[in-house]
């Protein structure tokens, strides 16, 4: 009996290991540090979210963390970071589809217009009224 037990738990560790190693890559993450406070970027992020049509699924201004859904087909999904720093903070954001990591380049519209939004764009002080 002991004979059988001994490769049968030497397999059973390998299948575990195996399970535990094959997660999908984190995905990468695309920063933007603001002029603004903490709280004010958080707001503004999960705002321009919303009306980008993403349902906040979790969301802890204290801690700075919230995960978005996008509503609609392709299913993307957000996960927002926001980091005190000096004065102001750094916004990072995440994406994924289907478990998979999209390319970070893909968020920067979304940084953009969260530049735009807190009035913090490049050049937006010296555009013409």
């Amino acid at each position: 009996m002991r004979a059988l037990l001994a490769p049968l738990a030497l397999l059973l560790t390998l299948w575990l290991s195996g399970c535990a190693a094959t997660g999908a890559p984190a995905a990468e993450t695309r920063e933007l540090s603001l002029a603004a406070p903490p709280e004010q970027a958080m707001q503004a992020t999960l705002g321009l979210l919303m009306e980008q049509g993403y349902v906040i699924r979790h969301a802890d201004p204290g801690l700075g963390r919230a995960d978005a859904a996008l509503a609609r087909w392709p299913g993307y999904r957000v996960r927002l970071s926001v980091i005190p720093e000096g004065e102001g903070a750094r916004v990072a954001l995440s994406a994924t589809r289907g478990g998979q990591a999209l390319p970070p380049h893909l968020l920067d519209p979304l940084l953009a217009a969260l530049q735009v939004r807190l009035g913090l764009a490049p050049g937006f002080a010296d555009a013409p009224p």
